[in-house]
């Protein structure tokens, strides 16, 4: 009996932006202690402030009204939209719709693989 083997190919092209998304829509906390069924919820004012990372190449201004601003070394435009304060992590929605989660641990931020310290702390 000849078995045939088909292969199927999926030729979706996605950009960086999509990858990104993908990438950090699955994301989760590498928190393990107490209560790791239910990690600390973070609230607005733990979050508030100017963020970036050791080498300076990420930059994040959270703001009390519920918008932000960032910047990314080699991005020719600025980030900026709002964002969403959910349980252990921030939401940001850039203005395109483009959505981006931002892990809260530890008074640091862990966005897309860089980890934000608070500005004053990251000099």
């Amino acid at each position: 009996m000849a078995t045939t083997c088909e292969h199927r190919v999926d030729f979706t092209v996605l950009d960086a932006a999509s990858i990104l998304a993908i990438a950090l829509g699955g994301t989760t906390s590498s928190y393990a202690g107490p209560g790791a069924l239910h990690p600390p919820a973070v609230t607005g004012a733990a979050v508030i402030g100017a963020w970036r990372s050791q080498d300076g190449a990420v930059k994040l201004q959270l703001r009390r009204d519920g918008t932000y601003a960032g910047e990314v070394s080699g991005r020719r435009q600025a980030a900026r939209g709002t964002y969403l304060v959910e349980g252990e992590s921030v939401v940001l929605r850039d203005d395109s719709g483009l959505q981006t989660a931002v892990l809260v641990h530890d008074g640091e931020l862990e966005m897309a693989g860089h980890r934000l310290l608070p500005a004053a702390s990251a000099n």
